[in-house]
């Protein structure tokens, strides 16, 4: 939140500091109004996931809270809004109430005196998912060099890793720490395959994330994920990790094993972006199940 010494952003800037944070916003643009209103077309504000104005101008009180409902609701399913703000007496006219949808138009009623309307159209603006792959094993390579052909941040994090490494990849860390931060959709697979694999497991459950893979046999898994256990670990994380990693694809190579996670992995960022949908994802079972 910015204080009274804060420099005020124009909007372009505050757009360029959301989209660079990998956070999700809203985007809602005044197209249409009729009769009074202080907003008029073209004028527009950007929201953030609970539906505060950041900044920018769609008018008072009277359309800020239809807009930010509006505006969360874009976010959470991932699909524009339309919102149509009309007085108590238009909406009667028509036979509708605040809240009721036709044909893709959402209504609210707009309370202020000057009993204007005004239309708005709310885009969610959601940052691309994040793939962090922790390791520098081959599969680790091959999955960041492949990674690279899908929509996905990539973060490729081990211990002396240096840029140079991994040309092209969005992001190198040197070390396993990772940022305990639920605002973007990110995506860890454990690929350290017996450098360091502790050490990695450990800082993948403790920043958290709803997809967490490893790669490797389940047996070793259990043995690693034990150990943690005995040391305080969350056992209720351990035990939602994904092991062994990717669709059982009969994959023998680093490239075949980095392809069967990356399918596994697009089955699980469709199933959330269509939480209502068929997932398709098919067989979970690994390529790496080693008894």
């Amino acid at each position: 939140m910015r204080n009274a010494e804060t420099p005020r952003m124009s909007f372009d800037e505050e757009l360029g500091r959301l989209r660079a944070s990998g956070r999700a916003f809203a985007i809602a643009t005044v197209v249409r109004t009729v009769g009074a209103t202080s907003a008029k077309p073209g004028s527009k504000a950007v929201l953030d996931h609970e539906g505060v104005i950041l900044e920018g101008w769609i008018g008072g009180g009277c359309a800020r809270g239809a807009i930010g409902r509006a505006a969360k609701t874009a976010l959470s399913s991932g699909a524009p809004q339309f919102v149509s703000l009309r007085p108590q007496d238009l909406l009667d006219a028509e036979g509708v109430a605040p809240g009721d949808e036709l044909d893709g138009v959402r209504f609210a009623r707009n309370g202020c005196p000057s009993k204007g309307s005004m239309d708005v159209f709310i885009e969610p603006v959601l940052p691309q998912p994040e793939l962090v792959i922790l390791g520098e094993s081959p599969v680790a390579f091959a999955l960041a060099k492949l990674a690279g052909h899908f929509d996905l941040r990539r973060t490729v994090c081990a211990p002396g890793l240096s840029d140079e490494a991994l040309p092209g990849v969005e992001r190198v860390s040197d070390g396993f720490a990772l940022e305990v931060d639920g605002a973007s959709r990110r995506h860890i697979v454990i690929a350290t395959q017996g450098k360091g694999d502790e050490a990695a497991l450990r800082a993948a459950v403790s920043a958290g994330s709803e997809y967490i893979a490893f790669v490797g046999s389940r047996r070793k898994f259990a043995t690693l994920a034990e150990r943690l256990k005995a040391d305080g670990v969350d056992a209720s994380r351990l035990d939602a990790v994904k092991a062994p990693a990717g669709l059982d694809i009969k994959a023998i190579s680093p490239e075949e094993i980095a392809l069967s996670i990356l399918a596994e992995l697009v089955s699980v960022i469709r199933a959330e972006q269509r939480p209502d949908g068929p997932s398709g994802a098919g067989d979970m079972t690994s390529p790496e199940d080693r008894k």
